[in-house]
């Protein structure tokens, strides 16, 4: 389960992704790691931490 912090900080940034209308296309809890991880528009990567601070990850 998801920490309060990551919930909320979740729900943050992707209203803010789709106000810009860009399509988010996964939301996941990686287990290992207990990071939420989006990808939206295919290509931005968006990982937050359990204590609600986040980072773009570049896949390149």
């Amino acid at each position: 389960m998801p920490t309060t912090e990551q919930t909320l900080r979740c729900f943050q940034i992707c209203q803010n992704l789709t106000k810009m209308y860009l399509s988010i296309d996964l939301v996941s809890l990686d287990h290992r790691t207990g990071n939420i991880v989006i990808i939206a528009v295919r290509e931005t990567v968006i990982e937050i931490y359990p204590n609600g601070n986040w980072r773009f990850i570049n896949e390149k």
